[in-house]
């Protein structure tokens, strides 16, 4: 069955809402091939019944939904150039410009924790020819669900298989039955807190780089500003933010200024206001 022009508008209001993600017309199959297995799983003939049992405020439904329509499309060392740049410019910059010899990096809308853990498994290459620094990597997501998933550090072999350099799984992953966890030495330089991209961040201490990759493309034009802005308050001036190869802060905030690093592109924080 074909979901309901006012079904699809309370859906997209509601996520609206909730993660300020735009769920624009046209995107009705999206919802409802998401939405079915958790009507399914009611006992509800489809979608509709569903949203029926939303409008009547039911909050643990609500945030079943939300985990359902927030993408967390990820990999490891997903379209490589960004964690190029981090090792060849990146983190050299940063180890010069701080002076605490402390690095902060935020992985913003983390998912399940892969794009944390990449870094932090590039990280434990980089410390031990750079004795007196240490390193945190704090991952949000607006899903709670995935947010246990990172803590827990624990992947399929499917998962494993989507962009792990094979080196990196023998020396950092110990298999489980027939899935793989991160040992502590990896997973003691992550901490992950649930997070909404368009409030104020809480529980994230002033960065030094912020990944905040392919997630501008679900908000609208005040949400993207909003969240710049978000970013922009905790990342030093001189850190670097990293986009995903299709986002720019071009006309949203002024004080990035774009760079080239090889084949990435990240956005300096001047220091300016936007």
């Amino acid at each position: 069955m074909t979901l309901q022009a006012t079904d699809f508008s309370f859906v997209t209001q509601m996520i609206r809402q909730r993660s300020s993600i735009d769920l624009q017309p046209g995107k009705e199959y999206l919802v409802e091939s998401r939405l079915a297995p958790i009507a399914r799983s009611l006992g509800e003939k489809d979608v509709g019944g569903l949203v029926a049992r939303l409008r009547k405020g039911d909050s643990s439904l609500s945030d079943a939904v939300v985990d359902a329509l927030t993408t967390n499309e990820t990999s490891w060392f997903r379209d490589t150039h960004p964690f190029d740049a981090f090792v060849q410019f990146l983190l050299p910059e940063v180890a010069k410009s701080t002076m605490s010899r402390q690095i902060n990096i935020w992985s913003a809308a983390c998912s399940s924790g892969q794009e944390a853990y990449s870094l932090a498994m590039l990280l434990l290459d980089w410390l031990p020819s750079h004795p007196g620094y240490t390193v945190r990597i704090i991952g949000t997501d607006i899903s709670q669900k995935m947010v246990e998933r990172a803590r827990s550090a624990r992947f399929s072999q499917l998962e494993v298989n989507r962009g792990l350099r094979a080196p990196y799984l023998v020396k950092h992953f110990d298999q489980s039955g027939r899935d793989w966890t991160l040992r502590p030495a990896v997973r003691d330089l992550c901490r992950f807190e649930r997070g909404n991209l368009a409030l104020p961040p809480t529980n994230v201490p002033t960065c030094d780089i912020v990944f905040l990759r392919n997630v501008l493309i679900y908000f609208d034009l005040d949400t993207k500003r909003t969240v710049l802005s978000h970013v922009r308050k905790v990342l030093r001036p001189g850190g670097y933010l990293v986009l995903g190869g299709a986002e720019s802060t071009l006309n949203l905030d002024e004080a990035f200024q774009r760079q080239e690093l090889g084949r990435a592109v990240v956005f300096r924080h001047t220091g300016g206001a936007a």
